[in-house]
């Protein structure tokens, strides 16, 4: 894990450099390759729709499904649940509960205001008619995708919640994934995935149903197609390769500082694990557990991958350039531990998820507290926001003007209009007159 030790100001603007260009991240490179082949796919779902989506469903994921099977039916995922161990079903829906109750705290209110004069302004806000969950699938399962796309949704009033996942568990979904959908509150399961899946969600086919948004982490693949998709249908930020920032002091247990490194590293080769730092004894101590850990992970080959191509420790002067370092990096995900973790947060403007204090990792956001473990990654914290509830809903303005109402802001509405150059709005204040 490369060590950048920031001794004099030439050296802190390298690392301000290297902080900058953590833009371009390793998914952005895959999207732009892979980019030609899914626009492929999506034209032949477009033009062939369930015929398309059985044929690489085959070729793909190497399941033979014809389209009246695509559905999983609410009596397999009866069966499925019947599969699931009960201590687990339980754990899921202690962490749907957590999900839905953070969720339901940010909803806005719709709201009406009236003047004197009798006029009204004000917005209504509803929420989207459908949406679309997609669920990875493959070697891991994710019940908490399930669970943190479909409970937003849910909590937002949407209707139709379609959930989309590859059919990489004997020739379905996972038994587990099916339990969380059931709890969440999935209204159709499919079994497909990929750029496939995408498609047919945005464009819609004789069997599943086009939907008005579509969320949900993918592969390389899904996340090109949920790109070129944008604008037939509203999605969620892109999905990069997972990132951790850890600031640590001198108090900071090494052991806490490794875990949430590895935690993050273990993900796949991009990962993206990071920990700055002002003591330089940390920096040693880390860097032996480090070895150590990952010696005896289970999957130390993506560990060891991680940290050699991206893993970083930055050695900083003080707290000051550590702020404004990971101000630039805007971290999906923010470790701090040091002393005062909550001093030190309230100078974070750019960060998907803050973990305060050595007795918060990750993986409580990951899976149970509640906030969202859909986050932005690729230093888009800096512009967008995690998944939550009001992503679902939308605002429609309500104006309401009286007679006199008009007759007081006509002139300036008419000189405004001129102003542009558009006659016809100015007429049609005039022609009220």
């Amino acid at each position: 894990m490369q060590v950048l030790e920031i001794r004099d100001d030439a050296a802190y603007s390298d690392a301000l450099a290297y902080a900058r260009g953590l833009t371009f991240a390793a998914d952005e490179q895959a999207l732009v390759e892979v980019r030609e082949s899914v626009r492929a796919v999506i034209e032949a779902v477009r033009r062939d729709g369930d015929a398309a989506i059985a044929e690489y469903t085959e070729r793909f994921d190497r399941v033979a499904l014809r389209p009246d099977h695509f559905e999983v039916t609410p009596a397999e995922i009866d069966a499925a649940i019947e599969a699931v161990d009960p201590g687990l079903f339980a754990v899921l829906e202690r962490a749907h509960e957590n999900i839905r109750r953070f969720h339901s705290k940010n909803l806005r209110e719709s709201w009406e205001e009236t003047q004197e004069d009798g006029s009204v302004l004000g917005q209504h806000i509803t929420p989207i008619e459908s949406a679309g969950v997609y669920v990875p699938g493959g070697k891991a399962f994710y019940p908490s995708s399930v669970l943190m796309n479909i409970a937003p949704a849910r909590v937002a009033g949407v209707k139709d919640i379609i959930m989309v996942s590859p059919p990489s568990y004997n020739g379905s979904i996972h038994p587990v994934v099916l339990a969380a959908a059931r709890i969440a509150g999935a209204t159709r399961v499919f079994r497909v995935g990929g750029a496939q899946a995408v498609a047919a969600l945005a464009y819609g086919t004789r069997t599943i149903p086009a939907v008005m948004k579509i969320t949900g982490p993918g592969n390389v693949y899904v996340t090109a197609a949920k790109a070129l998709m944008r604008g037939q249908v509203e999605t969620d930020s892109e999905a990069g390769p997972s990132e951790v920032v850890v600031i640590a002091d001198e108090k900071a247990d090494p052991a806490y500082v490794v875990a949430e490194l590895l935690a993050q590293a273990e993900h796949d080769e991009g990962a993206l694990a990071i920990l700055i730092t002002t003591s330089a004894e940390l920096v040693a101590t880390v860097r032996e557990a480090l070895a150590e850990e990952t010696a005896r992970a289970p999957r130390r080959d993506i560990i060891t991958r991680s940290l050699e191509d991206r893993g970083r420790i930055i050695l900083v002067r003080d707290m000051d350039e550590a702020v404004e370092l990971t101000n630039l990096i805007a971290p999906e995900h923010l470790s701090i531990q040091v002393e005062f973790p909550r001093k030190l947060a309230d100078r974070i403007t750019n960060a998907g998820a803050i973990m305060l204090g050595g007795w918060t990792p990750v993986a409580v956001g990951d899976y149970y507290a509640g906030p969202n473990h859909i986050l932005p990654t690729g230093r888009r914290a800096r512009r967008q926001s995690p998944l939550t509830a009001e992503d679902f809903r939308k605002v429609t303005n309500i104006l309401y003007y009286t007679r006199e109402r008009l007759r007081a802001d006509a002139e300036d509405i008419i000189a405004l209009a001129r102003a542009e150059g558009l006659d016809a709005h100015a007429r049609a204040v005039e022609v009220r007159l």
